[in-house]
């Protein structure tokens, strides 16, 4: 099977609009959880979110496209412009029909409640026409292929919270079968609204404190839900030696990729946790090496008691054997959770951390707990040289998904 490298990166996430701004202030530890501004929260539980700053959609596009992108399709192509350029293609250097994108979002558009309101307080006839073309799911992958001449395979992927990882893994699986030399590759959302945080909320999954600091605190034992934030991250993937011809830069290699679902509760992991765990040992066995060169470990750790809880038992009982350990933290503790974008948003830290030799910290832990019993890295972030990087990302229905990148000094 072929290689697949990453050549490109792009992100915009409540910490910042730029592969550069969010890995700075990762790396900072900074938690940009912030009282929610998106809608009045009067009437509303949950009070803060992670949304992204002054975000100005005629800062990127025309009046119109303004108006004709939604929130995370915008984000989608933004975060896309960004990789699209930082690997360097350009028309003479691919051929389109060997371009493909995989490109997925867990909700989509958050428009459906505004209009509905007015289907049913105005009429039928002022619904606007853009609705559909603006909240269907496909609509970030649709516009990233035209925008870009991407004339190969197009698919969006919804997997709840494992979307962003299953995106990437399934362009990965494209390029290491012959489908296409290049692949844009990850997922965006945008959702903080009244009716999807009401949504949450009524399933108790989000945090209700309105203290920033202790609002995600993953794997901590005060942990209470998870705290809502939105954003997008592309990758660029492409096959090896495609990109040795181009002369790329090559920030990493996927190396493995695993993917399970429990087939048990749709909100609940399974606690015999058989699933979740060959999630991890099929990415591990794909990337041909063992447990113990596993430098790091991006966790999903979303600060809810029962994820938290299993992952960890996870972990532990996979990687802390005969005296080992890995190091473990979460960045969802500086930019909430980012439902179906989060794993690639996840990729691209990952990414950063085995380029920096950095692991970034679990920003806000104190509290620990029993059940989690891991060596998370806390106070600080952590110089270390890397080579493997897992990402684990879990989802609503089951979603079980890991990828491990390989630092491209090992290339």
């Amino acid at each position: 099977m072929k290689r697949v490298v990453v050549t490109g990166l792009g992100t915009i996430t409540s910490l910042g609009y730029n592969v550069e701004e969010v890995w700075s202030n990762t790396r900072n530890s900074y938690c940009s959880i912030e009282p929610i501004t998106l809608f009045d929260t009067e009437d509303s539980s949950v009070k803060v979110a992670a949304e992204v700053k002054n975000y100005n959609s005629k800062d990127f596009f025309t009046s119109f496209n303004s108006k004709k992108y939604n929130r995370f399709t915008q984000f989608a192509l933004i975060a896309s412009a960004e990789a699209y350029k930082d690997a360097g293609i350009t028309d003479n250097s691919v051929n389109s029909n060997r371009v493909a994108v995989v490109y997925g979002s867990g909700i989509g558009g958050d428009t459906i409640g505004k209009e509905y309101e007015t289907c049913m307080t105005k009429g039928s006839k002022y619904v606007s026409p853009l609705l559909l073309p603006g909240n269907l799911v496909n609509m970030a992958a649709a516009n990233i292929a035209m925008e870009y001449k991407a004339n190969g395979t197009c698919m969006s992927l919804v997997a709840a919270c494992a979307t962003g990882t299953d995106c990437i893994g399934t362009a990965f699986r494209h390029i290491q079968f012959g489908m296409a030399d290049i692949v844009i590759a990850g997922a965006t959302e945008a959702c903080i609204n009244p009716l999807v945080v009401a949504g949450f909320a009524s399933l108790k999954a989000v945090s209700r404190t309105e203290d920033k600091t202790r609002a995600s605190i993953p794997f901590d034992k005060e942990r209470s839900g998870f705290v809502m934030g939105e954003g997008a991250a592309t990758l660029i993937l492409e096959e090896y030696e495609h990109a040795l011809k181009r002369n790329a830069k090559i920030y990493a290699e996927i190396a493995g990729f695993g993917t399970t679902c429990d087939a048990y509760k749709i909100v609940s992991p399974n606690p015999d946790m058989t699933q979740a765990k060959r999630a991890m040992e099929d990415a591990v066995k794909d990337a041909g090496i063992t447990v113990g060169d596993i430098s790091y470990i991006n966790a999903h750790g979303t600060s809810t008691g029962l994820n938290d809880k299993y992952e960890s038992i996870m972990i532990e009982d996979m990687y802390y054997k005969n005296g080992n350990t890995v190091p473990v933290s979460s960045t969802k503790s500086m930019m909430g959770h980012a439902l179906g974008a989060a794993g690639a948003i996840e990729a691209v830290l990952s990414i950063k951390a085995l380029e920096d030799s950095f692991i970034p910290e679990t920003v806000g832990y104190k509290t620990y707990d029993e059940d989690c019993r891991l060596d998370f890295v806390t106070g600080h972030g952590r110089t270390k040289e890397l080579h493997y990087v897992q990402s684990n990302s879990f989802g609503f229905g089951g979603h079980n998904s890991v990828l491990v990148f390989r630092n491209s000094k090992l290339l």
